[in-house]
């Protein structure tokens, strides 16, 4: 199993963000230049890793964590920030493709990753801006009823921290005349995503658990007791290995290169807003629409507008990030028109077909997760915590999402790109629409 190895720019540094430019004071960890044992290693250094590495280490597994740039460095430092309880695909369409009895299943840890993530910060102190409340907001009157529906399914799971919000109850969140209402979720909220990544970080090393940087791997080869991850100049000899890399693992399996889509989302952070910060969302919840194609957004501690939308299909970024945002910030909010823009960035998430992560075992001892199609923050968490379950000897959650069935793309990647850039076609249109 062969991947690319970033380059050394790559390795370095943090792509430019308003996340990187106010990142906590953290350590450049030294590269793997030797060959040594672990009970674990893991490959990926973002949320699903850093969970499973500080569940290992915390009973009792020595662990050693590689990351090809830094910590962070991928879609978990670079994300809109927003914990959003439950997957991309809803517990209607999992019920459908999948059964009542897997509907319940995962009904019953739909927020266990928001609970993990607050049971971290609080334990190991992470500074990282923990902040409550997040909104669904509705253009449309379809848009309220499919809320409503989302809200009544949840109750039947037994989730009711929801309030229904009518077009004034959503203005005195939201200072815009664009929305229809929405749905306040109280245990939702938002942070900081790159400090959250260091804060782990920083506690997989309290307990013990080693981390390299800049130590892009390979190749994996399972031998018939253990698996030697190597990179270019040292190996790590496991028990077992955890791939975490999701959108950025590129061929290090060639088994699962097919399975997910990379796709990119854009951010731009506005300059300081002063007192209009408050204005513009009062409340201070963050917010995300729910069209297919969505606006998503947020205050950073700092009193900027955190605004996040679009998708290109095949993780490539657009020409112009501002140009294609600025207009949207302002349909949302016309008061910001002319407002400064002080950052603007892009990164990778990975997109399965069926909305739905997927964990497996590839072998005896390579176990895997990705494919959180934009729900990342708090399924890579829960994730995180499943295969770490599987390491120690649990497999009942584990082998549940194993059994699973994969859907693959129509055509594999080859033509994933083509078919989902229509079907964005066609949900875009429909919520031009408002249907």
């Amino acid at each position: 199993m062969t991947a690319p190895i970033p380059t050394p720019a790559e390795a370095e540094a943090y792509p430019a963000s308003y996340y990187a430019a106010t990142a906590q004071a953290a350590p450049v960890r030294p590269a793997l230049v030797e060959d040594v044992e672990a009970d674990v290693c893991i490959v990926g250094g973002g949320y699903s890793g850093l969970s499973a590495g500080i569940e290992l280490a915390g009973r009792g597994y020595s662990v050693r964590l590689l990351e090809a740039s830094r910590i962070g460095w991928g879609a978990s430092g670079r994300n809109g920030g927003q914990i959003v309880n439950g997957l991309n695909a809803g517990l209607d369409r999992i019920e459908a493709r999948y059964g009542r009895e897997i509907a319940a299943f995962v009904g019953r840890l739909v927020k266990e990753g928001n609970a993990i993530i607050r049971e971290r910060v609080a334990r190991h102190g992470i500074d990282c801006d923990l902040k409550d409340g997040q909104i669904f907001a509705a253009l449309t009157r379809q848009h309220m009823r499919e809320l409503e529906a989302k809200q009544a399914l949840w109750r039947r799971h037994g989730h009711d921290d929801f309030e229904m919000l009518d077009r004034a109850a959503m203005r005195a969140h939201v200072a815009s005349d664009l929305y229809a209402g929405g749905k306040l979720d109280r245990s939702g909220g938002h942070m900081h995503p790159l400090n959250l990544a260091l804060g782990e970080a920083a506690a997989l090393e309290g307990l013990g658990g080693v981390i390299h940087e800049r130590s892009a791997v390979t190749n994996v080869e399972e031998g018939p007791a253990d698996v030697t991850v190597r990179t270019a100049t040292g190996a790590v000899r496991a028990a077992s290995v955890l791939l975490c890399g999701n959108a950025y693992l590129g061929r290090v399996s060639p088994e699962l290169y097919d399975r997910v889509m990379p796709f990119s989302t854009q951010m731009i952070a506005t300059e300081p807003l002063g007192e209009r910060a408050r204005a513009l969302l009062p409340t201070d919840a963050c917010v995300e629409d729910v069209r297919w194609v969505l606006d998503y957004y947020r205050l950073s501690a700092d009193g900027r507008l955190l605004f996040g939308g679009g998708t290109v299909y095949g993780g490539t970024d657009p020409e112009d990030i501002r140009a294609k945002l600025v207009p949207n910030m302002e349909r949302v909010f016309p008061a910001l028109k002319g407002v400064g823009v002080d950052f603007a960035w892009s990164g990778n998430c990975a997109i399965s077909f069926s909305r739905v992560p997927q964990l497996g075992r590839l072998g005896r001892g390579v176990y895997f997760a990705h494919g959180y199609s934009g729900h990342g923050v708090v399924g890579s968490h829960l994730f995180g915590r499943i295969l770490a379950e599987a390491v120690d000897g649990d497999l009942s959650r584990f082998d549940t999402f194993a059994g699973m069935r994969w859907i693959p793309f129509p055509g594999g990647r080859r033509f994933a790109v083509p078919y989902a850039m229509l079907g964005s076609w066609w949900y875009g249109l429909r919520d031009r629409l408002g249907v």
